[in-house]
């Protein structure tokens, strides 16, 4: 059973390594192992670009964010200027892309941010934006493959709901059988208790959102 200290990112007893150093829990690295033998038949190479990222990754990321060290983006991926925003407009701005820390589903073992670097131009960064998985995009045929194949071996996308708060993601891949079972599992007081102990910038404007924040942001449909 996966316990809180896992499903916060502050514990990787419930990993194993998938390659290099990405890690996933056991049954969701033998899925996504399957799904890339198959895309490799297809002609793509299926790779992560991200998959277990721990508390303090996550952490680093928002106080970044917040503090205006690390880029916030808006809606159609534009920079924003956060230093014009209140502290609860920061708090909003940053979880349209990025998860708080303890609260990321990267922490559970079943989240995979995918890309296929053969179709990465030369010269190429990686942006993970919608638009390299759009039509035109480089990733545009390895997206339109997963959609027909990845269920197959329980993986669907989370955030690609219209009517949630959180920006598209076509590049996040999830392991359903285990993230359903860490979603069930994560609770308010959870989030709660890892913001009341440690250094997450805006918690004082967290904390009194709390029920909102967890709604909007942390319950996702399925």
């Amino acid at each position: 059973m996966i316990t809180p200290l896992m499903l916060t990112g502050r514990s990787t007893d419930h990993l194993v390594t998938l390659s290099g150093q990405h890690r996933l829990q056991f049954n969701a690295t033998k899925a996504f192992l399957a799904l890339q033998q198959q895309a490799t038949k297809a002609g793509f190479k299926l790779m992560p670009a991200s998959s277990f990222r721990d508390f303090n990754r996550q952490l680093a990321i928002w106080n970044g964010k917040f503090e205006g060290t690390r880029p916030v983006l808006d809606a159609q991926s534009q920079p924003m200027d956060i230093h014009a925003l209140s502290e609860g407009e920061r708090c909003i701005a940053i979880l349209k892309w990025s998860a708080l820390p303890g609260a990321s589903r990267h922490h559970w073992g079943t989240e995979i941010d995918i890309y296929d670097p053969f179709r990465l131009p030369e010269g190429q960064s990686l942006q993970l934006e919608p638009w390299e998985y759009e039509n035109g995009g480089y990733f545009a045929e390895l997206n339109e493959w997963l959609t027909e194949n990845m269920s197959a071996y329980d993986f669907y996308r989370p955030f690609t709901h219209k009517e949630s708060d959180i920006a598209y993601e076509p590049w996040h891949i999830s392991y359903w059988p285990l993230s359903h079972e860490a979603s069930l599992a994560y609770t308010p007081d959870i989030l709660k208790s890892v913001l009341e102990e440690e250094n997450i910038y805006g918690k004082q404007w967290l904390l009194a959102n709390l029920d909102e924040i967890f709604t909007r942001y942390i319950v996702l449909p399925e």
